[in-house]
């Protein structure tokens, strides 16, 4: 595996961990804790966007 490849896998992961996290969110912890795990998912789909932007430049 090369390093796109890798960086096309992180991305993959840390979006269905982001889906997981926000779905986690809606679904099942609806009161104050349910904006923390909203907010985290979030934050893997920023992470994984940047993965997503350095998969040709590295």
């Amino acid at each position: 595996m090369n390093k796109n490849t890798v960086l096309a896998w992180a991305t993959f992961i840390m979006v269905i961990v982001g889906l997981g996290l926000i779905s986690l969110a809606a679904f099942k912890y609806r009161e104050i804790a349910g904006y923390g795990f909203g907010a985290v998912g979030v934050g893997f789909f920023a992470i994984a966007w940047v993965f997503n932007a350095l998969k040709g430049r590295v």
